[in-house]
């Protein structure tokens, strides 16, 4: 399939901006299934300056400098992806998770795709014996790695409710777990927590999510938005599999990968610094279209 993405983002300010810095991760990746064909990305006001990289995990990664006044900031981004994968079923043969877990800890490599990298707490996804416990439930002993997570993925599609005004990015993970409510950003955290609290390798996965309206009802723009799921470490052979919770799907064709990390904070699609006072608005408006 090959997908076209448009993610523009804009700043709104109740007072002029005299200078702002700003990383952008907006390039989708390459691998995984998938391959990026072509992107690009529009700022206004033209920055003075940018310079592109990729951080330690392999994300492209723009930083930009404004140095012209501003009370509106906006980014356009456009890509065409090309993604072909298959996923597994959930109950498929996998090596057992603790297994899993005991090769994870003998890695020797510190690569960004080594999977002890991503045993340990992190920035906002620390390990919590609740959330263990929680997490316990989907593995008994000598049970395959897949069938377990895709399990603790179902329970939490099943006990935890959406609500895109029940959190912002600050909510501690204790809050989430106990209210069972937030975003695919909290579920995706929750489910790592209860992961590497068993030892086992998981990472978070930011990037778009295809979305089909109802039958007879157009699609409408700007109806997508940035979605996050989790890609879970189940051995030598088998590698890395998404698996998101929001949705309970096996990451397949429809999911297109932005970038790659710890947590939300490894992968934000666009933060930095202004210097500016009052108040500002953010509006977020993501366009994926299936290339027919």
């Amino acid at each position: 399939m090959i997908y076209d993405i448009r993610h523009v983002t804009t700043y709104s300010y109740e007072s002029p901006v005299s200078f702002a810095r700003c990383s952008l991760r907006l390039e989708p990746q390459s691998g995984n299934g998938q391959e990026l064909i072509s992107h690009s990305v529009e700022i206004r006001p033209r920055p003075a300056e940018r310079t592109t990289r990729r951080d330690f995990f392999g994300t492209h990664t723009e930083s930009i400098l404004i140095e012209t006044a501003h009370r509106n900031l906006r980014i356009d981004s456009r890509s065409r992806v090309a993604v072909s994968r298959h996923a597994l079923g959930r109950t498929a043969p996998s090596p057992s998770w603790e297994s899993v877990r005991d090769i994870a800890f003998e890695a020797t490599s510190l690569g960004p795709s080594s999977p002890v990298g991503y045993v340990f707490a992190s920035a906002l996804v620390p390990v919590l014996a609740p959330l263990t416990a929680y997490a316990s439930a989907s593995f008994p002993r000598g049970g395959g790695i897949v069938a377990g997570a895709a399990d603790l993925m179902r329970r939490i599609r099943g006990d935890f409710r959406y609500d895109s005004k029940a959190t912002v990015i600050s909510t501690p993970l204790t809050e989430v777990f106990e209210k069972r409510h937030g975003v695919c950003q909290d579920f995706a955290h929750v489910m790592i927590a209860g992961l590497r609290g068993l030892g086992l390798p998981a990472a978070y996965v930011s990037g778009y999510l295809r979305t089909i309206p109802p039958p007879g009802q157009p699609r409408l723009q700007g109806a997508d938005a940035t979605h996050a799921w989790v890609s879970v470490w189940c051995g030598v052979e088998l590698g890395w599999i998404g698996f998101d919770p929001t949705n309970d799907l096996l990451v397949e064709n429809d999911h297109i990968i932005l970038a790659v990390g710890r947590d939300f904070s490894d992968v934000s699609p666009v933060d930095g610094i202004i210097v500016g006072s009052r108040k500002q608005k953010l509006n977020v408006s993501v366009d994926v279209l299936l290339v027919e």
